[in-house]
């Protein structure tokens, strides 16, 4: 697919502050930066559109805590986004009246952030003792909506893997099957900015660890047929098997995607990352998966080093099948 026949994705964060306190946060250090205003997001979003973007995400810290969210997402849909999609970590959508709201104002994808399968991983997690039960109340009060209403409503979710539920995988993907979530990406922890940074003895598994039970989720999620159940943020050596189900390989094929915030803006996310964040290592060359592995976090390297990576010298006609799917 051509760069100008790629989906544009605009990816706008409404401001940092979030009803969470989750350990890894990327934007733990960012909590005290100014709300910004509901006048402010919508100009983003009106020039995101002007640019020609079709696909609209919005993230934050965590959106649905905004008084005047439904008021942004009414705009959206208003100038023309065929898809207006949000991250959340699903408490507000406990409350029947603000889930309603906001799917009558326009949203239709939605993205819950689900770091465990029991109250006990999750709410260590997020650090909010209630957090995952209010998770489950608003998964099943968003599914009940949409089966009321007869909506097409596509429901996703996303797990960052760290040392307190990477063991746990299989049973998180289980447990995100039985919401009747088949769309689901499970994502190596962001160790180069936040908490994961500041706590990362405490947080960050080894990928040598870590992998064994990633691949076990991911097999899980392709008997049971779902079409997007992918990691994220590894390096491919661990994954030869399942190349099919590495985020960045699907999303560079089919996105160009830009970022904009209130302390950033990047109009070419996706190679930002390639470039300033990930990295591979010298022990990486003349791996037969080179040019299509972004490494991993730089700041993974800077603690654990490189001598878990192995290239792998050959890849078969499947395994490149999977890289070109």
């Amino acid at each position: 697919m051509a760069k100008k026949d790629k989906i544009w994705k605009s990816v706008i964060f409404t401001g940092y502050e979030c009803n969470n306190h989750c350990r890894f946060c990327m934007e733990q250090d960012k909590r005290n930066l100014p709300i910004r205003t509901a006048m402010e997001v919508k100009k983003e979003i009106a020039a995101a559109k002007k640019r020609g973007s079709t696909y609209l995400e919005l993230i934050g810290g965590e959106t649905t805590i905004r008084p005047d969210f439904a008021d942004i997402v009414g705009f959206a849909k208003k100038v023309g986004f065929k898809t207006i999609m949000i991250a959340t970590n699903g408490r507000m959508f406990s409350y029947k009246p603000v889930a309603e709201s906001l799917i009558d104002a326009g949203i239709n994808s939605v993205v819950f952030s689900i770091h465990g399968h029991t109250a006990k991983i999750h709410d260590y997690l997020t650090q909010v003792p209630g957090s995952f039960d209010q998770l489950k109340k608003g998964l099943a009060s968003i599914r009940s909506i949409i089966k009321r209403k007869n909506l097409k409503m596509h429901l996703g979710s996303n797990t960052t893997v760290v040392k307190q539920n990477y063991p746990y995988l299989p049973q998180i993907g289980k447990f995100i099957l039985d919401q009747g979530i088949k769309d689901s990406e499970f994502i190596f922890v962001d160790c180069n900015e936040g908490g994961a940074r500041r706590y990362f003895e405490e947080l960050v598994p080894k990928i040598s660890e870590a992998a064994p039970f990633i691949r076990q989720c991911l097999d899980i999620g392709q008997k049971a047929g779902a079409l997007h159940w992918d990691i994220r943020y590894v390096p491919l050596c661990y994954f030869p098997d399942h190349l099919h189900r590495i985020s960045e390989l699907h999303e560079i094929k089919i996105f160009n995607t830009e970022h904009i915030a209130q302390d950033f803006v990047d109009f070419d996310a996706l190679e930002s990352r390639k470039r300033w964040a990930r990295k591979k290592t010298l022990r990486c060359q003349g791996c037969a998966l080179y040019n299509s592995c972004e490494g991993i976090w730089m700041e993974y390297l800077k603690r654990y080093g490189d001598e878990e990576f192995s290239p792998v010298k050959t890849i078969s006609k499947r395994q490149k099948k999977m890289l070109d799917s």
